[in-house]
């Protein structure tokens, strides 16, 4: 067995993984389909080498397939990420074969873009936070059908929507037809379920958070609740892994566009590579420390005064207010 180190690029499939294998030199010591099993292709990688620098691009399954070859095989593995990866390859045709070597490539140059790996309790929690999401939009979506069914028969109600005396009147004395009726009945049991899964859930999250340091720190920030602290601690794991605020915020979403050209310049709105629903907890943040923090109702009332629209003033006041937290956070997991 050489002890020379081989650089091993994996295009990860659930029933299969292309594993290809380089020297030091780039050549190619064996490019093969090999079982989804961590056990297999450490066997595979270890006829070639003992020092393994692996690479996987992002995809479901792929984090917690590197995360058994780091802990049971001692494997130096990073996540890769997918959009960058097919920018480099500069080709439209697409194999296994050719994937495999490009990230196995990649990796023994040092090029490869690099995508954090997240520990498993931190995995574990974005499982639990992107649930809730699930139903919420799903709450959201059962809303907006019973407000269809209620304005296809030009009823309003009393008062405001969604309060109770409202969903009484809708419940039992909204003039409905018979299968109108009958399926409002069946919305109206489905927005009593899920507003009682995403308690659940929001009680769940609660305890798995308890003992967070982090977690903790973030809901002392002001105008930050549960939702916000974990949505922040689950998607971004380590501040620390960031090296600048500035950093921080183009991952969440919350730095502007550049779309200057020769003596234009111009911005095109946010920035759109990032996860939409961090991004959106975040503008609703800027949103809530505009109305009730007088240190951000100044600046925002400042960039009213020149015009700004307040949805911009929201993105301006929750970046700002995020490269602040990036200085406070970050030395919490030293």
């Amino acid at each position: 067995m050489s002890k020379i180190a081989v650089s091993v690029g994996l295009d990860y499939h659930p029933g299969s993984v292309q594993i290809c294998v380089l020297d030091e030199h780039g050549a190619v010591l064996t490019n093969g389909t090999r079982e989804n099993s961590s056990q297999e292709l450490n066997r595979v990688a270890r006829l070639y080498g003992e020092q393994i620098q692996a690479a996987i691009e992002v995809s479901p399954g792929a984090a917690n397939l590197a995360d058994e070859l780091v802990t049971r095989f001692g494997w130096s593995v990073d996540l890769a990420h997918p959009g960058y990866v097919a920018r480099i390859k500069q080709s439209p045709d697409k194999t296994d074969f050719g994937d495999a070597r490009l990230l196995a490539d990649l990796t023994r140059v040092g090029y490869l873009p690099k995508v954090w790996l997240a520990p498993l309790d931190v995995r574990e929690l974005r499982e639990l936070v992107r649930y809730r999401q699930q139903l919420v939009r799903e709450r959201r979506s059962t809303k907006l059908r019973v407000r269809a069914l209620l304005r296809n028969q030009r009823l309003n109600g009393p008062g405001n929507a969604w309060t109770k005396a409202w969903l009484e009147w809708v419940r039992n004395e909204a003039a409905l037809p018979d299968h109108s009726r009958w399926v409002m009945t069946q919305q109206l049991s489905n927005l009593e379920r899920l507003q009682r899964e995403i308690r659940q859930a929001e009680q769940r999250l609660e305890e798995v958070t308890q003992e967070d340091v982090i977690f903790q720190k973030l809901l002392e920030q002001e105008e930050v609740g549960l939702v916000t602290a974990v949505t922040l601690r689950a998607e971004i794991g380590r501040f620390d892994r960031f090296r600048s605020g500035k950093q921080l915020c183009r991952f969440c979403g919350l730095s502007p566009r550049n779309a200057s050209s020769g003596v234009r310049q111009a911005d095109a709105g946010l920035i759109k590579a990032s996860n939409p629903e961090l991004r959106c907890v975040l503008i609703e943040l800027g949103q809530r420390l505009m109305n009730h923090s007088d240190k951000w109702s100044e600046r925002s009332a400042e960039m009213r005064a020149r015009g700004k629209p307040r949805s911009l003033i929201a993105a301006a006041v929750a970046n700002r207010w995020l490269r602040k937290l990036y200085h406070e956070m970050k030395s919490t997991h030293e």
